[in-house]
């Protein structure tokens, strides 16, 4: 399933039921879930197990993938960021609707995928260890290149930290094209100047 190899297919229930006891929700939590969920479903195991070519990483013993049957596609991410936080695994999860899917990943914060037709979706395994290959995995979900000399949790802190700079860089340029006064505008161009040499240096 979803271009993984058949050894690492598990296909079991996860009753939501189960979970809600399990880490003690609230009713109100509960009730958003229920109403974005039809039902979860443990269906790949990644591990050295189920992938002899692959090592143990440091951190990163083992890889779930869960599959989200979604009532809809406007759905709310703050349950998938929920989910991800209470079960203390690796997890990627196959949100599904219909015959659509979505990749999910949560690390330091929530990647979600673009939807694709369940014929062509598939997660690509690349990596000579697990800690490579959630690596992988997070930055193809978050379309994102991780540099040599970073974490992943760097990594996603800079790109955090670049895309702010870039959207003070627009409200900047939006600001200084309606300013009228020749003072003003010379004052925001040269704070725009600085904000490209931040995001350049």
């Amino acid at each position: 399933m979803l271009g993984l190899p058949p050894t690492t297919e598990v296909k079991r229930p996860l009753p939501k039921a189960q979970l809600f006891k399990r880490f003690d929700w609230s009713p109100s939590q509960r009730e958003r879930f229920d109403g974005d969920v039809s039902r979860l479903d443990f269906v790949n195991w990644i591990s050295p197990r189920t992938i002899p070519g692959i090592a143990e990483g440091k951190e990163v013993k083992e890889i779930f993938l869960v599959e989200v049957s979604l009532k809809s596609r406007d759905f709310d991410t703050k349950n998938i960021t929920f989910l991800a936080k209470s079960i203390p695994q690796r997890i990627v999860f196959a949100l599904r609707f219909e015959d659509e899917v979505s990749f999910a990943v949560y690390h330091d914060k929530l990647f979600i995928s673009s939807w694709l037709s369940i014929d062509e979706a598939t997660l690509t395994i690349s990596g000579l260890n697990l800690d490579a290959v959630w690596e992988n995995i997070v930055s193809s979900i978050g379309q994102f290149a991780v540099e040599e000399d970073k974490s992943l949790s760097e990594q996603i802190k800079i790109d955090e930290e670049r895309a702010k700079l870039e959207r003070q860089i627009a409200a900047l340029e939006r600001q200084m094209n309606a300013t009228k006064q020749p003072r003003r505008k010379r004052e925001l161009f040269i704070e725009l100047q600085k904000l490209k040499y931040i995001i350049n240096a």
